[in-house]
């Protein structure tokens, strides 16, 4: 998509919502910008616009939304002077990239913002107190990534070598080094491949294959979370068994998926949004991290890929896609 037709699509998306009788100030219009690497229409995006709902904001009365569904960096950086032109009470955004273009626009405006790690990103002072005009979720993503990848790794025994699909953009070496020395731990080599956007996806996990890894490691990212259809086709195609950041995932199509639900973090990122709206500050309102996960295991992909997942794994999981 285009620069200018993004534009286009960001004004022709502001819409009209409704409030319900539970509203602070019942005869104002509120205004929140979302700007989120997903659609509104898509499960996350409609249990985010539900949970406002529910928690008294509803379209067509007293919510106006504006933002859009950046798909690069410089669409993200465009939409970031529309959004302050629109003069939000709120704007719901996540990826360390718009974060930080917003952070640094505005340090007035409230800020809800998902990320994987909100402290060493420096978005926040801490996660009790904030300290500033952002909060939002920290999702623990370094942790996770370790724990993911020791699914992986019971789950294709056999892999001498495993391969991490890394967001350059977002990957640090501190993290990388820490997913190497885990796999060493476990008798593992690690290939590291890594993608700046979604046209390098498709020849770094030909790269991991070529160079014999046997199961792949999806890290934490937005922009391959984005892509994710693009590379559980691919997964498929190379019969590289995969783990993905969100369970949800293997509902679409992965072979494992790891981690808090996507859809129920949309939904607390809506009621942190409700609380500053109702007027509590960003700076008083405490970091969440996710406290429950999933394991999730499709087995018709594994059919497809001719790989049986050991017993002891799929006795674990917390749901089967059959």
């Amino acid at each position: 998509m285009r620069r200018r037709q993004f534009i286009r699509l960001f004004g022709g998306a502001t819409l009209a919502w409704s409030f319900g009788a539970r509203a602070q100030e019942p005869d104002r219009v509120y205004r929140v910008a979302l700007v989120l690497p997903v659609g509104r229409d898509e499960p996350a995006g409609l249990a985010f616009l539900d949970e406002l709902r529910i928690q008294g904001f509803v379209e067509g009365k007293n919510l106006v939304i504006v933002g859009g569904t950046p798909t690069s960096n410089e669409q993200a950086a465009a939409v970031v002077p529309l959004v302050l032109q629109a003069a939000p009470d709120a704007i719901a955004t996540g990826d360390d990239f718009i974060a930080r273009a917003f952070q640094k626009a505005t340090q007035s405006i409230p800020i809800v913002v998902m990320t994987e790690d909100m402290v060493a990103g420096g978005f926040v002072a801490s996660l009790a107190r904030p300290g500033g005009n952002i909060t939002g979720i920290s999702l623990m993503s370094p942790d996770l990534d370790g724990k993911r990848q020791d699914i992986l790794i019971e789950a294709v025994p056999s892999a001498r070598r495993i391969a991490a699909l890394a967001d350059s953009n977002v990957a640090t070496l501190e993290h990388l080094k820490f997913l190497d020395e885990s796999a060493r731990k476990h008798g593992k080599d690690l290939l590291v491949v890594r993608t700046a956007n979604a046209n390098e996806l498709v020849p770094a996990m030909n790269n991991a294959s070529t160079q014999g890894a046997a199961a792949l490691n999806v890290l934490s990212s937005p922009m391959l979370h984005l892509n994710r259809r693009v590379i559980i086709e691919r997964a498929t195609e190379l019969r590289l068994p995969s783990i993905y950041q969100w369970p949800e995932t293997a509902d679409e199509g992965g072979l494992l998926g790891y981690g808090p639900s996507f859809v129920d973090i949309f939904r607390e990122r809506a009621r942190m949004v409700a609380k500053v709206l109702r007027g509590v500050k960003p700076a008083d309102l405490p970091v969440e991290q996710p406290s429950t996960f999933k394991l999730v295991i499709n087995l018709k992909t594994a059919k497809a890929m001719n790989y049986t997942i050991p017993m002891g794994l799929v006795l674990r999981a917390d749901e089967l896609i059959e």
